[in-house]
């Protein structure tokens, strides 16, 4: 286990609601090459908050990341989420970025 991923995992476990450090911790996973893992706390951090288009984002690129091919196709519905949320809040770089990945995936 690596530095940050230690550092961020002893946070979530002092405070597993706090989706800031459960965040933190599902990038230092996504860095430590551990998309699958990474992908369980997007999702708990998605599911935290209805308007947070960065988790979904990160959680449609790390299931794209493991393999599964259960995973690519969960990503779709997550992605196609994340992009409706960057189209409503006027976030034009992950809207454009988004819409390519999910043009990937047709």
């Amino acid at each position: 286990m690596n530095d940050r991923v230690a550092r961020f995992t002893a946070l979530v476990t002092s405070q597993p609601e706090n989706p800031l450090f459960r965040f933190s911790l599902a990038q230092a996973l996504d860095d430590a090459g551990q998309p699958a893992a990474a992908a369980q706390h997007y999702q708990i951090c998605a599911d935290a908050r209805a308007d947070w288009m960065m988790p979904r984002v990160l959680l449609g690129k790390a299931l794209l990341r493991t393999g599964k091919p259960s995973d690519r196709a969960a990503a779709r519905p997550v992605l196609e989420e994340a992009l409706a949320l960057a189209i409503a809040q006027d976030h034009q770089d992950p809207a454009i970025e988004l819409s390519g990945l999910l043009a990937s995936l047709a």
